[in-house]
């Protein structure tokens, strides 16, 4: 099972792979993640990698693809794997399709969150964690039972991503349209896209997200 999640920040997208990953026993591929272990481990294209980034330019399309083809072949993805925050381009998605077709392998699946942009605005300028132990709130949909206090740890103190901003989310969300939502229009041209609802509440769209992979 191949998948991609598609999505704008804050659709629960990194919510639901975890949950895929736990109930199908397949890894959770991050661009980042993948780029920091190429480079800590040395291998060829982290080399690259690390050199490019060391030269203060941006990694390439080829050096990404080249570090997810790479992750790609490793034991723990040969029952398959979730694509996170890659392709995020056309281009990006065409490169990942030969990559693909020349490991004789296919997408199962790239499965689309759709929500409202005000709701995607509201969910991530109101997400807060704890400061000690991470636990995540939220000003109107997840407060603490007792007001300024930790549910897990007992903590007063309370931090949020200064990003979490409406402007910046609105910003991002304005990019997304611009770079990834093509991409909707892409995989569903190719008759791999199926859509879910991603207003509903969180178990919902997993029930949905799992109905739809046990099909493939």
């Amino acid at each position: 099972m191949r998948l991609i999640l598609l999505g704008p920040p804050g659709a629960g997208k990194g919510t639901q792979a975890q949950r895929i990953v736990e109930a199908y026993g397949i890894p959770q591929l991050s661009t980042g993640d993948m780029l920091r272990a190429a480079v800590a481990q040395q291998t060829e294209v982290g080399k690259r990698a690390k050199a490019v980034m060391d030269a203060g330019r941006l990694v390439s399309d080829e050096i990404v693809n080249a570090i997810v083809s790479e992750r790609i072949d490793q034991p723990d993805c040969a029952k398959g794997f979730i694509l996170d925050g890659y392709p995020r381009t056309l281009v990006q998605a065409d490169a990942t399709e030969a990559m693909l077709a020349a490991k004789g392998i296919a997408l199962s699946v790239v499965i689309e969150l759709k929500v409202e942009d005000e709701v995607l605005v509201d969910r991530v300028s109101g997400r807060y964690t704890c400061a000690k132990c991470g636990t995540g709130y939220h000003d109107h949909n997840l407060k603490p039972k007792v007001d300024g206090v930790c549910d897990k740890c007992g903590s007063t103190e309370f931090k949020r991503r200064a990003d979490d901003n409406p402007e910046t989310v609105r910003t991002r969300l304005q990019s997304y349209y611009k770079d990834t939502s093509p991409l909707i229009g892409y995989y569903w041209a190719k008759k791999k896209l199926t859509s879910v609802d991603g207003m509903a509440e969180i178990d919902s769209v997993t029930a949905e997200i799992n109905r739809i992979l046990d099909a493939v």
